[in-house]
């Protein structure tokens, strides 16, 4: 099969209609992905557009905006500079800085569902691999790169991952492509280039098809990873409260391997990714503290806590916003979340005869008491807080719902019992999206 009719199948199956985009670095692969992105928008009368993204981090590189806008413009397509600043400084890797830089300014050119095309093959999937192992990854390291990712408000592409670059190398030369060669490529300071231009050809020469076959463990890892979400996915619903805790209990129920699991997609869904030795000590020094204890880990920016047998990762960005009038039907920013009210003709949770000029929010009412609906009685809001589990360090980030000084609702928790609605009558529907 030649290597357009490759990249056309790849693109039926992967994204068959809609705009492409295609990163376009200047260098080969990505050249040999324009060329055959180009032929493909054309018999298909897809919309096409190039983007070149300018680090600015060496000199030579200058030259290569214009290299860029040239070469798609010889093919009829726009070629759109992204310019951006890359943060560097002590502990600061500049691959990796350059990499979040050059992602962050693709993605925010995306339109929705559109396909951002990048050129990379089977010799970068071998590569990632080997630094997956380098760093003692795990099945999600070992996974390597995906073909298809989401991106922005799309998605990116990488249809010629099966494509070696010595295919690309020859379809290059026979077409009479030109294309910049970045002499930082040369600098095997850089782990990526020392494997590339060291070791991976000398495991080529020994054995020819080692990237294949190392793409073929990575394929594999994707599947067991892919299980593993789904088996975290299934665990996870009957583990947590209301409060999105985590139950140690729960967790302890579990073998090792799937307790692990569990916790490792939990954490990875609120932003932490903690190595193995990262999440032995965090078992150990949270989970199985002492049952009085509220013990606290610091990880990065983020914290984990214990509280009442559950661990949390508090939300540490927003700051509440008390709001003294609301509006009908309109979202409000409350700092940790959206709330809107909306006058229903049924399944409404607030009595329709409360006048929402009223109304306002407010956080951490001192002496409160509450009666929520469905419960016997009113008490203080602080012992609620006990009863429902809320952690303390969560308690001044929910909104009360005010009229004057007396409760309505804790927003996402309950409503009190004298101003719910009548079931099947009409009223307000009090909408709440949570920060998350």
């Amino acid at each position: 099969m030649s290597l357009y009719s490759h990249f056309h199948q790849r693109l039926h199956d992967l994204y068959p209609q809609g705009p492409l985009y295609v990163a376009f670095s200047g260098g080969l692969d990505s050249t040999v992905l324009l060329v055959l992105a180009a032929q493909l928008a054309a018999e298909q009368e897809r919309e096409l557009v190039t983007l070149h993204v300018h680090h600015g981090l060496q000199t030579v590189a200058k030259a290569w905006p214009q290299h860029c806008v040239q070469v798609a413009n010889e093919l009829g397509v726009d070629c759109r500079i992204l310019s951006v600043k890359v943060e560097t400084g002590p502990r600061v890797s500049v691959e990796a800085a350059a990499r979040d830089a050059r992602y962050a300014a693709l993605a925010a050119e995306l339109p929705p569902g559109a396909a951002l095309l990048t050129g990379h093959h089977l010799d970068d999937q071998a590569e990632t691999l080997l630094l997956a192992l380098k760093r003692g990854a795990g099945i999600k390291g070992l996974a390597a790169m995906p073909e298809s990712k989401p991106l922005g408000r799309g998605v990116q592409l990488r249809p010629l991952l099966e494509m070696a670059r010595a295919e690309l190398e020859c379809f290059a030369t026979e077409q009479g492509l030109r294309w910049v060669e970045d002499p930082s490529n040369a600098d095997n300071r850089f782990d990526r280039n020392f494997l590339r231009n060291d070791i991976l050809p000398r495991l080529q020469t020994q054995w020819p098809a080692f990237a294949r076959t190392a793409s073929r463990s990575a394929a594999l890892c994707a599947e067991q990873l892919e299980l593993a979400q789904a088996l975290a996915e299934q665990d996870l619903p009957a583990l947590q409260n209301a409060g999105g805790g985590l139950s140690i209990a729960g967790l302890q129920s579990l073998s090792p391997a799937r307790r692990n699991n569990a916790l490792r997609h939990w954490l990875g869904e609120r932003g932490l990714h903690l190595s193995r030795s990262q999440l032995e000590v965090a078992w150990r020094e949270l989970a199985l503290a002492r049952e009085d204890a509220e013990p606290l880990l610091a990880i990065g920016g983020n914290e984990l806590r214990r509280y009442l047998g559950h661990l949390y990762v508090p939300a540490l960005q927003g700051e509440p916003v008390a709001l003294s009038a609301l509006q009908p039907e309109q979202w409000h920013d409350l700092g940790v979340g959206r709330l809107r009210l909306r006058q229903v003709p049924d399944v409404a949770n607030i009595c329709g005869a409360l006048a929402l000029n009223e109304l306002h929010i407010a956080f951490a009412v001192p002496g409160l008491r509450a009666h929520p609906a469905g419960r016997s009685g009113s008490r203080p809001l602080k012992k609620l807080w006990q009863e429902y589990g809320v952690p303390p360090w969560q308690r001044t980030r929910i909104p009360l719902l005010m009229l004057g000084d007396q409760l309505v609702a804790a927003v996402g928790m309950f409503i009190c019992a004298d101003y719910a609605a009548e079931a099947d009558q009409p009223g307000w529907q009090l909408e709440w999206i949570a920060e998350t």
